[in-house]
C-alpha cells in the first residue's frame, strides 16, 4: 500500500502457515551434517533492522525499536545496508547464562545469526536451506554473537562452496568486508567498534557445526523449561515435550491480534556514513 511518498511496512511479520515448518526445521536426524534451515530476517542491500522477536508469542519477525524509533543500519561507505542475506537458524539460542570458552563472554540471548552469501536476494521471512561454510566469533558489547557463514543450497554455485577456504578463493575480499562491516556498523550510532575472538579469523565448517549444535542444545533446554528464559516467549506449536506448546486455534488467535504497520524512513535508507579516525569510538 502506498500513501503519498511513503511506503508502508508491516511492523510484525507472521508466517503462520510456516509455523510448523519453523518449529521442525532444525532436527538433526535425517538431514545432512552441514545443512540447516535459515529464516531470512534482512534481505541483502536492505537497511531495516528486522529480527526474530524472541519475547513475543510465536516469535514473529519484527523491526527493532530503540527509544521509540525504528532501527536501521547505516549505509557505511562503501556498503549499502546488509551485505548478505541476514537471518538466523531456528531452534538455536545463545544462552546468556553460559560463558563461552572460545570468547570468554556469555551468549547474546538470541538465535544464532547467519550471513548467506549466495547470489539471490531473498525475501524477508523466507525460509531457505543453507550449507554451512564457517563461522566468525564476534563480541558485541561484551556478549558472544556468533556469525555463521553459509550459502543457499539452491544457489547455482553452491556445489563449489564446501568450506570457508572456498569463500576466500572464490569471493576474494568478501570475508574481509564482512569483518569490516561487523566491526564498524554501530559506530554511526555512537557505539564503539565490535571486537572478535580468534583475532577476527573465520573458523572452518566443522567448528561452525559444533557451535550450531551447542546452541540447539541450549534452545532445547529453554523450550523444555530446564532453563529460565527470563522473558523469552517459548510458545510453539509442535515441540511435544515443551510445556509451552499451544494448539492451532490459540496460535491463530495470536496472529489475528497483530495488525500494526509503520512507515519506512527513506532518509536512513539512502544516506551514507563515511567514517574516518575521528569517528571511531574507543
Amino acid at each position: 500500500k502506498m500513501k503519498k511518498d511513503n511506503i508502508y511496512l508491516h511492523f510484525m511479520m507472521f508466517q503462520f502457515m510456516l509455523i510448523r515448518k519453523l518449529d521442525s526445521h532444525l532436527e538433526f536426524k535425517g538431514i545432512m551434517q552441514d545443512v540447516f534451515h535459515m529464516v531470512v530476517e534482512v534481505p541483502r542491500w536492505s537497511n531495516a533492522k528486522m529480527e526474530i522477536a524472541t519475547k513475543d508469542p510465536l516469535n514473529p519477525i519484527k523491526q527493532d525499536v530503540k527509544k521509540g524509533k525504528l532501527r536501521y543500519v547505516a549505509n557505511l561507505f562503501p556498503y549499502k545496508g546488509y551485505i548478505w542475506n541476514y537471518g538466523a537458524i531456528p531452534q538455536t539460542w545463545e544462552d546468556p547464562g553460559h560463558n563461552d570458552k572460545h570468547t570468554g563472554c556469555c551468549g547474546d540471548n538470541d538465535p544464532i545469526d547467519v550471513c548467506e552469501i549466495g547470489s539471490k536476494v531473498c525475501a524477508r521471512g523466507e525460509i531457505i536451506t543453507v550449507k554451512v561454510l564457517g563461522i566468525l566469533a564476534m563480541i558485541d558489547e561484551g556478549e558472544t554473537d556468533w556469525k555463521v557463514i553459509a550459502i543457499n543450497v539452491d544457489d547455482p554455485d553452491a556445489a563449489n562452496y564446501n568450506d570457508i577456504n572456498d569463500v576466500k578463493r572464490l569471493k576474494p575480499g568478501y570475508l574481509e568486508a564482512t569483518v569490516d562491516w561487523f566491526r564498524r556498523y554501530k559506530v554511526p550510532d555512537g557505539k564503539p567498534e565490535n571486537q572478535f575472538a580468534f583475532n577476527a579469523e573465520f573458523k572452518d565448517k566443522d567448528f561452525a557445526i559444533d557451535i550450531i549444535k551447542s546452541t540447539h542444545d541450549y534452545w532445547r533446554a529453554l523450550v523444555t523449561k530446564k532453563i529460565d528464559g527470563k522473558g523469552i516467549s517459548c510458545v510453539n506449536t509442535t515441540v511435544s515435550e515443551s510445556p509451552f506448546k499451544c494448539g492451532p486455534d490459540a496460535a491463530k488467535a495470536i496472529v489475528d491480534a497483530i495488525n500494526q504497520k509503520t512507515e519506512l524512513d527513506h532518509l536512513k535508507l539512502f544516506s551514507f556514513k563515511i567514517l574516518n579516525k575521528k569517528n571511531k569510538r574507543k
